[in-house]
């Protein structure tokens, strides 16, 4: 089940490139016009946007944006400070294959109801259960020397943070995400993951056991036999009944 565990990369971006620099820019013409959506593949044109691995932490600052557009990027992270975008309301990293985890941080997104994520390549996803790198051999990195806790927000050293992987709804997608946390009792703040996950927030690895496929199914798929279905149906209005028994034959025999 686990053995196909990535390696997390760090440093995975060139600061000192073109498309580093105009996705900046980008990001200040966004804020300066108070623009509520964030495309930077229309902004740098895909030749440059494929070389952008990371957003710059200067999203932080985007309070405005409702809507971020990353079709088809090549990222690798995003950084903690998204959560700092208060406005958003979609997020679209769909057909991002590279984009195996997201920062805890999101979470703080409140207005964020809707997103569109490419489920399949994610750590410990219910159709396939990709393993989670052991975060204990294998640190998450971030620009600069420090980083804030996830839940209090304290800034801590990278030799006092201790990082866990934990899966949350984020939008309408159960996402892996990464906590850096200060203490036990902000690791005791973490919320409960949704059913058919692994029910704790935890540190990855090769022994980390995960639910399987039936697990998930069974704590969210109902399934109902044919005879239901028809008696559910007979109890219609009579004049609806043809037209929904016809139907739900249809997706049933799909």
């Amino acid at each position: 089940m686990n053995e196909r565990i990535s390696k997390i990369k760090n440093d995975v971006q060139d600061r000192n490139s073109e498309a580093w620099i105009k996705l900046c820019q980008y990001i200040d013409q966004v804020y300066d016009e108070n623009i509520e959506e964030f495309s930077p593949l229309e902004a740098l044109g895909y030749e440059l946007y494929s070389q952008i691995h990371t957003l710059p932490e200067s999203i932080a600052k985007l309070k405005k944006v409702k809507k971020i557009w990353l079709y088809g990027s090549k990222l690798k992270r995003i950084p903690p400070e998204i959560g700092e975008m208060e406005s958003l309301e979609y997020f679209d990293p769909y057909t991002s294959y590279d984009l195996f985890w997201f920062p805890y941080e999101i979470i703080n997104c409140k207005n964020l109801k809707d997103s569109r994520v490419s489920t399949r390549v994610l750590y410990g996803n219910y159709k396939n259960r990709k393993g989670f790198p052991l975060l204990d051999h294998n640190p998450v990195r971030y620009e600069g020397n420090s980083l804030k806790c996830s839940i209090c927000k304290k800034e801590i050293s990278y030799e006092e943070t201790n990082q866990l992987w934990i899966t949350l709804r984020i939008g309408t997608d159960n996402l892996p995400l990464l906590a850096n946390l200060c203490s036990e009792e902000c690791k005791e703040k973490l919320p409960e993951p949704p059913k058919g996950y692994v029910d704790h927030a935890h540190k990855g690895g090769a022994n980390l056991k995960q639910p399987s496929y039936e697990e998930w199914e069974k704590a969210h798929v109902t399934k109902i036999s044919w005879d239901e279905i028809k008696k559910q149906v007979a109890e219609t209005k009579e004049e609806e009944s043809p037209k929904l028994l016809k139907l739900v034959r249809k997706i049933w025999e799909q």
